[in-house]
């Protein structure tokens, strides 16, 4: 049996990444270390532990089931580790010189940033915003804390991140005061009409939309699928800003969340109108990786973020 001074805790870290990675190379990146050292390391780790814990395979690295044992193990072994080493003093937002990484949709940039840096420049002015879109990252971006948060809908996402709800939003319709369906919005018209659809997000790289796919479509035409209806579709974008423009032209609509309607309440080119069919609502949510869970500046930016996020839910504009 092996006692805690006769090991090297460094070597949890290793593990830990290269069971991440299930790569002794890009482990080694990671961890700013010679490829050479890494090798020697999980030489080290396989010695300790009695276990090869990662076996070459035809598919490359794989863990063995001893490895996928000790995995969680040694996250919540670092986890706690990290929480130790945070400083006693609170956070002080005001002296703070850093930068935040965040991707967010379109919609979230759109509806709840504005709010955001208004307040960051006033609570917290070191600190830069980096936002960026849903294909620039991915959920191992984000697990490896690469990237600070994400925000945005989410149809999956990995247990082991931590998140939170910030809103729940309906759809609404957004059109020209010229469209001649105004003269009788009923869910016939709304379905012998032109539509733009705008894409639900999600992470990683897009591809091309396939309009008969209607369960990669999203929430909308989901919706309508399950009338046993279907829209006609005439564009696709994935801006939301670009949607709300082309909805100035008198023969589209765009139906979207409420809250990005209430961009264009002064634009006197459109209109808005509720959707002539249930919807179900939206959930805006902020996801975090565990690594960054007990970091005092990161906690105090994800309850800057939340508290902006209710106070603009349970303040919607009159006249809509």
């Amino acid at each position: 049996m092996k006692n805690l001074h006769q090991i090297d805790l460094n070597l949890l870290v290793y593990l830990e990444v290269l069971l991440r990675e299930r790569n002794v190379t890009q482990a080694a990146n990671q961890l700013g270390l010679s490829q050479p050292a890494m090798s020697n390391g999980l030489r080290r780790l396989r010695a300790l532990f009695d276990d090869p814990l990662l076996v070459r395979t035809s598919e490359g690295m794989n863990p063995t089931e001893r490895a996928l044992e000790l995995e969680p193990l040694v996250k919540e072994i670092l986890l706690g580790v990290d929480l130790a080493m945070q400083p006693a003093s609170e956070f002080a937002p005001g002296e703070a010189q850093t930068v935040v990484r965040i991707m967010a949709s379109d919609y979230a940039e759109s509806t709840l940033f504005p709010a955001v840096l208004t307040q960051l420049r006033e609570h917290a002015p070191g600190i830069t915003l980096d936002i960026m879109n849903p294909s620039d990252v991915s959920f191992l971006d984000v697990e490896r804390g690469k990237v600070d948060l994400v925000i945005n809908r989410f149809d999956q996402m990995p247990q082991s991140f931590h998140q939170i709800t910030l809103w729940e939003d309906s759809f609404s319709c957004l059109l020209s005061p010229d469209n001649p369906i105004l003269d009788n919005f009923s869910l016939e018209s709304y379905l012998h009409a032109n539509h733009i659809w705008v894409s639900k997000t999600g992470m990683g790289v897009g591809v091309g939309v396939d309009p008969d796919d209607v369960q990669r479509l999203g929430w909308v035409d989901s919706a309508l699928a399950e009338r046993g209806e279907k829209r006609r579709i005439r564009v696709f974008t994935r801006h939301y800003q670009a949607a709300m423009t082309l909805a100035e032209q008198n023969d589209l609509i765009v139906t979207l969340p409420t809250r990005a309607t209430w961009l264009k309440r002064d634009n006197p080119r459109v209109v808005v109108r509720d959707v002539p069919f249930e919807i179900p609502a939206l959930e805006l949510k902020m996801a975090w990786s565990p690594l960054l869970h007990n970091n005092a500046p990161h906690r105090w930016v994800r309850q800057f973020i939340t508290g902006i996020a209710r106070s603009l839910h349970s303040s919607a504009p009159t006249g809509t």
